[in-house]
């Protein structure tokens, strides 16, 4: 199995081993051109030595002087005529050296040269630098053996092999190691994101700096954080939804049973035909919720914006509910300051504001007062405040209101005979119309809730 970690120490030290070996050649090809260069040097600068020696006192004494001084050494001397006949040699010369000197040219340069570099096939390097003195005219040819020079080149050769094979090793090792190390992380990641797709959600992972790796990081544990929440909050919604469903088909069907009992009177079957319709168009009303929710999640449904004016607009809704808060004894007010026109969905802006009226009716006492204010603020914003002097909400319960199916008064569902998704629908399109919902609430005295849009 290819793993990244692998694919990365290959890549890495094949990069580097390449760069490396480009710099070992070009270094490996500079020292040797350097110790050949001092090799030759050397040579030439005895021969010119030996030229200044002659040129200075040039005797048979200094011939033979000079040759025996070169006999101690590694070097070998010949001096020649000017027709290249040999004077002296510090040793006897060889069938390759002879010719090398019967091949010369007829004439040099006084500070000499190189007349044979070719150290890879030959066995001398050499080199010669002419003389003149009192009519005295020669040759100092100066001879050095190639094998040590390539002895040495391949000593050379076999250090920089082993150095790139040990290079090589090392880096290997090194880079294995780093990408192990970088992608440690990443494993752990790709083990989350499995255990996500498995519908584990409780993954942890490590915080990693603030590179690249750490946002990766920290996006994946927000997701599984996300995940989390919302299965955790499917499973709730599903549940209250059986639960909800499940409480007004058991109350139908109860009663329908006993209204389909022949031995009871018509006024009981009367009463319980009543319950079943009620309970019937709580099922609905439920369902519709549940419809309306479903459209916005899926953004199946459209806001389509029109010039409304605020008076007749709002009058009409109040007065629509005015007669359902007076038979419970709540004053509703309407408060417009002054009449202005705005953008918004009429039907869906009467669906926000009846569902909160609603809410108002239910949970409010009788002889309160639940006042609607409409005002237009400095920004041109309608502001929608619904404030009434209901039983309120307790402070750790409010950041919950706006949850699907979530419900203050649990305890009293069935006698107030909400659902806990008309506050959810609410927030739903109050965004929808690009604007946002706040609640205050205080127990006892009521709860005021502002929508700006």
């Amino acid at each position: 199995m290819n793993k990244i970690s692998t694919k990365l120490a290959a890549y890495f030290t094949l990069a580097v081993f390449i760069m490396e070996g480009l710099l070992m050649l070009y270094l490996h090809d500079n020292i040797i051109d350097s110790r050949i260069q001092e090799e030759f040097q050397s040579i030439l600068s005895r021969g010119n030595s030996h030229r200044d020696v002659l040129e200075d006192r040039y005797s048979k004494t200094t011939l033979h002087h000079i040759a025996l001084m070169e006999s101690k050494t590694e070097t070998e001397v010949v001096i020649t005529d000017k027709n290249h006949h040999v004077i002296i040699s510090s040793k006897k010369l060889t069938d390759g050296m002879s010719e090398l000197i019967n091949d010369s040219p007829e004439s040099f340069p006084r500070e000499g040269r190189v007349i044979e570099a070719n150290w890879r096939d030959v066995n001398y390097l050499a080199t010669v630098t002419s003389f003149k003195k009192d009519g005295n005219e020669g040759y100092v040819y100066m001879f050095k053996s190639a094998s040590p020079l390539r002895n040495l080149i391949s000593k050379l050769n076999g250090h920089f092999l082993l150095a790139g094979i040990m290079s090589l090793i090392i880096l290997a090792c090194i880079h294995f190691l780093l990408s192990k190390m970088l992608t440690r992380p990443l494993i752990k990641m790709k083990q989350a994101t499995e255990e996500l797709s498995k519908g584990n959600f409780e993954v942890k992972l490590p915080l990693l700096g603030k590179d690249e790796l750490g946002d990766l990081s920290i996006s994946i544990q927000t997701l599984a954080n996300d995940l989390e929440t919302i299965q955790n909050d499917r499973n709730e919604f599903l549940a209250n939804i059986s639960h909800e469903l499940r409480t007004p088909l058991t109350y139908i069907q109860g009663y329908t049973n006993v209204a389909l009992r022949s031995d009871i009177l018509e006024i009981e079957r009367k009463e319980h035909l009543k319950i079943i319709q009620e309970e019937s168009k709580t099922l609905v009303k439920l369902i519709e919720n549940l419809f309306d929710l479903a459209k916005i999640d899926e953004n199946n449904f459209s806001i389509h914006m029109e010039t409304i004016v605020s008076t007749p607009f709002f009058q009409k809704i109040v007065s629509r509910f005015t007669p359902a808060f007076k038979s419970q004894g709540i004053h509703l007010v309407l408060s417009i300051n002054d009449e202005f026109s705005f953008q918004a969905d009429p039907i869906r802006l009467e669906q926000i504001i009846m569902n909160l009226l609603d809410n108002s009716l239910k949970y409010s006492k009788a002889s309160s007062t639940t006042t609607v204010t409409i005002e237009q603020n400095e920004a041109d914003k309608v502001v929608l405040t619904i404030h009434d002097q209901g039983m309120g909400i307790p402070p750790d319960e409010l950041p919950l209101v706006f949850n699907r199916l979530y419900r203050v008064e649990k305890s009293r569902s069935r006698e107030l005979g909400g659902s806990g998704l008309g506050l959810a629908i609410v927030k739903e399109l109050v965004e929808a119309h690009g604007g946002y919902i706040s609640i205050e609430s205080e127990v006892g005295n009521g709860t005021s809730i502002k929508i700006i849009l």
